[in-house]
Order: C-alpha cells, then structure tokens, then sequence
C-alpha cells in the first residue's frame, strides 16, 4: 500500500524501562548525517545512557553512541555527540514545563526507521526508587514461575 509506511525498529533502550515510570511516549525526528544513517542500518547504535536536554526552545539528544561508518573516511562524526531531536515548537514547550516543574525527565525509548526516516520515541519519565525497581523484579519473576509451571503441567 502507498499510504503505509513501515516500521522497523533498531535499537531498544531495555535500562529506561528498568530505572524509569514512564508517564507518557513522543515521537521525534533526529538531525544525523549520512554515515551515521548507514551506520545506525547496521544496528550499531547503542541507547543505554542517553537522555534528552532542553536548550533554548531546541531538544538534544545527548548520549546516544552511534558507531563510526566503516566506509566512511573524513565524513565520519564524533560517535556521541549531541544531536537535535526534530519536534513541534509547542510539545517542546509543553515538555520544558513539565521537565521544569514536575522534576520529570526525557529519555529516549527506542530508535526505528517510520519509512526511510529515522525517528526516536522519547519517554516523558519520572525515577523509580530502589524498591520499586524490586517489586517489578519479584512480579517478573513469579509470573514466570506461574509460566513454567503451566507448561510443566500441560505436558502431562
């Protein structure tokens, strides 16, 4: 179909969903250059400490460690530097008023290509504290111990 477009995701960022509540999810678009779109197709991106600043009405992306084009030369850019995140002038705003009064944060979520395009889902977070992080630890563990006990059961 024409109007379609296809998803495909690259890189996860499975420690914010580990560290962080996430309150709610926006899309971004990301300002790269050449060698670093063909480098992040090969999936060597990598999320893990990266987060997202406000400056002057603009959103960066800071952190984010995108690998060296292999067949790139002098066309290759520092592999973690900051990067502005393509957003409507008001949900930048809308953003900056929650990151300034709420104590929230931004972190960026995942990296997929929407088409031909990269895009970043970015989090709208609050921290979790330490014993939240092991309730959701003790919750993950006995659902799959309930998970293999049904499957230990349904084999007999």
């Amino acid at each position: 179909m024409p109007g379609k477009e296809e998803t495909k995701v690259i890189a996860l960022n499975r420690k914010a969903r580990h560290d962080y509540f996430i309150e709610e999810t926006y899309e971004a678009g990301i300002e790269l250059f050449g060698t670093e779109v063909k480098s992040i197709r090969g999936g060597n991106v990598n999320l893990k400490d990266s987060w997202c600043d406000i400056v002057g009405g603009e959103i960066f992306l800071k952190g984010m460690h995108v690998s060296p084009y292999e067949q790139g030369n002098i066309f290759n850019r520092d592999p973690i530097r900051v990067r502005r995140l393509l957003m409507h002038k008001r949900e930048i705003l809308k953003l900056y008023d929650q990151v300034k009064q709420q104590g929230l944060t931004l972190i960026p979520l995942s990296l997929y290509f929407s088409g031909s395009k990269v895009k970043v889902s970015v989090g709208l977070c609050k921290g979790k504290k330490l014993y939240d992080k092991r309730s959701d630890l003790a919750k993950k563990d006995a659902a799959r111990d309930i998970q293999r006990a049904q499957k230990e059961h349904s084999r007999y």
